[in-house]
């Protein structure tokens, strides 16, 4: 699967954090947003242990994004909350690496590489401004 909750919940908090002139905590973005806070929290200190946030401690604390959000793909946030790369496929990037041992033989592995490869290109190209205006 391409995107999973991790990923769509980073999306919405960080589109949330941009349209914003002020912190967005946990609390706030979980109520806003409607996300279980815990998962939330997760989430949120992942994209800040990756730089894409940074995290304000204290009483008024909250998050910031950590750089201009048109400099902020969408291949990086998916990716850093994903914990992998996202594919569309459980097909390997490579054909010396499949699973089966049977890439050579696999008729299929070049589309589904070609198909990747494009959607990777793609998200590269998005950034957060894209989908935040």
């Amino acid at each position: 699967m391409l995107l999973t909750k991790k990923s769509e919940y980073a999306l919405l908090s960080l589109v949330s954090i941009a349209k914003s002139d002020e912190l967005k905590n946990v609390d706030i973005l979980s109520k806003e947003l409607n996300i279980p806070k815990s998962f939330l929290a997760k989430i949120m200190q992942n994209l800040a242990k990756h730089n894409i946030v940074k995290s304000i401690r204290g009483v008024n604390g909250g998050f910031i994004l950590n750089k201009p959000y048109d400099l902020i793909t969408i291949f990086e946030i998916t990716s850093v909350a994903e914990e992998k790369i996202p594919s569309v496929f459980e097909c390997s990037p490579s054909v010396d690496s499949c699973p089966s041992d049977i890439g050579n033989m696999c008729s299929v592995w070049p589309l589904l590489n070609n198909l990747q490869n494009k959607i990777n290109l793609f998200l590269q190209d998005l950034t957060l401004k894209d989908i935040s205006e």
